[in-house]
């Protein structure tokens, strides 16, 4: 299925090592002719990193997507009720992103986004980017695969040596992912190697 025409809702939390990888997917999308409508989480839209300035990360979404981001909870309330988004990414889906949602905790605006998409039975499609993935969110992760209306991005381990539980999305399934999860498919393999 094409995203031409789709509005999708496109989240970031703070796994910021993988903005610069997003970003690039998202400029692709919004090529494709979808409307796209930037979501942060608190910390995505108020820290500065050594990956980068918040201010900067705001302006280059915000210029790519033609749209103002989400940022409150308030504002992304009534994504769901007024049925303002076919599809959602979150993208990267920290580890503490991913818990809150397996466990119903909605106090950002990153999982308020999600929990109002997805009253709508809309596919809401996560990707990992957490050290802890193979450790104390695997629990976390399991419950979102088993979970109706969720999908992933395939992911694999990030440094298997030096950080044996962290895993990572790989930004070329992004827009594939979307796709397959658009008709209710997960895309697979889910894990891919290294």
């Amino acid at each position: 299925m094409t995203l031409k025409g789709k509005n999708i809702g496109y989240v970031f939390t703070g796994s910021f090592c993988t903005f610069r990888k997003s970003i690039e997917q998202l400029k692709k999308i919004v090529k494709l002719d979808a409307n796209v409508l930037p979501i942060m989480s608190y910390n995505a839209y108020n820290l500065d990193t050594k990956f980068g300035k918040a201010d900067d990360f705001i302006k280059e979404i915000e210029d790519i997507t033609n749209n103002k981001i989400i940022h409150t909870i308030q504002d992304a309330e009534p994504i769901g009720p007024k049925k303002m988004t076919d599809i959602m990414i979150i993208a990267p889906a920290t580890g503490n992103t991913m818990a809150k949602l397996a466990n119903d905790i909605i106090d950002t605006p990153a999982t308020m986004a999600a929990k109002s998409h997805l009253r709508n039975l809309n596919p809401l499609v996560i990707a990992p980017s957490t050290n802890n993935a193979l450790s104390g969110n695997a629990i976390n992760i399991g419950k979102l695969l088993n979970t109706k209306n969720y999908y992933f991005v395939p992911f694999k381990q990030d440094n298997p040596i030096s950080k044996p539980n962290s895993a990572v999305f790989d930004p070329e399934f992004i827009i594939p992912t979307l796709e397959y999860a658009l008709e209710g498919k997960q895309i697979q393999p889910i894990l891919i190697q290294i």
